[in-house]
């Protein structure tokens, strides 16, 4: 892997895996909303952020997401459900790395093993879903699996070596899991960072459009 395109590079995971891959001697493309205006959210703001960029990249990671927006906290019940918030969590879990990947494709190479990974989380996989509620954010996620899944699809008929995944980090001490981490085993970003690229190293294109934990294992869909 010699370069690099790390979309959300200012936030706790995209920051540590940028800073991992530079350790490695990648040449790193960063973008974000804090630093660069980014926002995923906006197709005008994507088209114009990725139109200034050359390729091809080797890697190109996703690292942008939420799972409080606008103070709406994770659903306890379905009472709680509102639409606005739903929009919110599709429009920047969802809806963002999709937008990305559609101006993207033209920065991956036709030749040649290439990856593109997006963050999923594990609340998002259906099958493994046992206790219900976060329904905003588990759906979004759930959304941003198939997408990637489809897309994974049809970009294997053009990039024969493209891997097209998303990733769960594991819950990581950030500001976005401060509230919710709970009684659960967390891990400092760039730990999380090394595990997630560990990951990347060792798939291969026989392995795109699938959903992997931190360790490598396969995700229920």
């Amino acid at each position: 892997m010699e370069t690099a395109l790390v979309i959300g590079s200012s936030g706790g995971i995209g920051h540590a895996v940028t800073t991992a891959l530079r350790e490695r001697g990648v040449n790193v493309t960063g973008l974000s909303r804090r630093k660069d205006g980014l926002d995923v959210t906006d197709e005008t703001s994507v088209k114009q952020a990725l139109s200034t960029l050359d390729g091809p990249f080797d890697l190109i990671f996703v690292a942008t997401g939420a799972l409080e927006i606008n103070g709406a906290e994770p659903e306890k019940t379905i009472k709680t459900v509102t639409a606005q918030a739903m929009m919110d969590q599709f429009l920047l879990n969802t809806v963002g790395p999709s937008l990305v990947l559609k101006h993207a494709v033209r920065l991956l190479p036709r030749r040649g093993r290439s990856v593109f990974a997006a963050l999923s989380a594990r609340v998002g996989s259906i099958g493994d879903n046992r206790l219900g509620g976060w329904y905003s954010y588990r759906t979004s996620k759930a959304a941003l699996n198939q997408m990637v899944h489809g897309a994974a699809i049809e970009l294997g008929r053009t990039h024969k070596e493209l891997i097209c995944v998303t990733l769960h980090p594991g819950t990581v001490e950030t500001a976005f899991t401060a509230k919710y981490a709970d009684s659960h085993p967390t891990v400092p970003p760039h730990e999380a960072a090394d595990n997630l690229l560990r990951v990347l190293d060792g798939l291969s294109v026989q392995q795109t459009g699938q959903f992997f934990d931190w360790q490598g294992k396969t995700i229920p869909w």
